[in-house]
């Protein structure tokens, strides 16, 4: 049995409050993009976990298809054994939500070989318990986020067709603790759903990632990134999540340049 689990972006991302509980609610918008990693899984007499493409840090205890697996056993004694491989193409430490998917799609393909019949909402609360974004991916669509990314409210009404997207990943790397460190907790300026209705051309100055005020000084090489994205005549440019990634919506096929320098990995993407 097989998956693609997908990358995200945000529309939009502000820290409003710090929690009691240590995490922060914020306010964001996820929307799904067609940048997928592979995830195989099939029974087995003893579990294997196995990783290729795109190497990350740490071992397969680690890994948040693991820690899923391992979650989803503790109340389902019937999950047996299985056997594992997950092939990595969306970078991580790049605020695209990478290792939220991945576990997301080991929540279903184990509700499917195990058919466990749990539901939309069931399978939201297991991958809430994993990481605070990783409950997208189980709807898998466009949707306005609040708490501390869990709590979500579709946006069927958002699409565009009519654009491609860039993505930029430079090598650095933000640490989602890094982030959160330095950012001073407000509320967001503006009612972001109604926001993200209008134009993409009429976005920048009402939609803003409040992270970049903090990633950006203390990494340049984002930054340009965005401003690189613009001066190519991106209809919107911002950085997704807590970083290091930045993207652009170009009206399609007006992707003419991407970058040359070596530390800088581009994605066309056609939404």
């Amino acid at each position: 049995m097989k998956g693609t689990p997908n990358a995200k972006i945000n529309l939009g991302l502000y820290v409003t409050e710090k929690r009691p509980d240590g995490y922060h609610n914020i306010e964001t918008i996820f929307l799904p993009i067609p940048l997928c990693d592979e995830l195989e899984m099939e029974p087995a007499a003893a579990f294997v976990f196995t990783q290729d493409g795109i190497l990350l840090d740490g071992g397969a205890e680690d890994n948040l298809c693991v820690k899923a697996y391992r979650l989803l056993r503790q109340d389902f004694p019937e999950i047996g054994e299985v056997q594992m491989r997950l092939h990595k193409r969306i970078p991580f430490g790049a605020g695209l939500g990478g290792g939220s998917a991945d576990a997301a799609a080991t929540l279903q393909l184990l509700n499917s070989l195990f058919s466990l019949q749990l539901s939309v909402k069931q399978l939201q609360r297991y991958a809430s318990r994993i990481g605070s974004d990783c409950a997208v991916f189980i709807e898998n669509v466009p949707a306005f986020a609040t708490g501390r990314g869990e709590v979500l409210h579709p946006l069927p009404e958002l699409h565009f067709h009519d654009y491609d997207l860039l993505l930029l990943k430079p090598d650095d790397k933000v640490s989602t603790a890094e982030a959160y460190r330095n950012i001073t907790p407000r509320p967001a300026p503006s009612d972001l759903r109604q926001a993200a209705l209008r134009p993409i051309s009429e976005w920048k100055g009402l939609i803003a990632n409040q992270f970049e005020e903090s990633v950006f000084p203390a990494h340049p090489r984002i930054r340009e990134c965005k401003e690189w994205l613009y001066a190519q005549g991106a209809s919107y440019a911002s950085m997704s999540g807590s970083g290091s990634c930045v993207y652009g919506f170009f009206p399609k096929g007006k992707v003419s340049n991407l970058p040359e320098n070596k530390n800088v990995t581009s994605y066309l993407l056609a939404l």
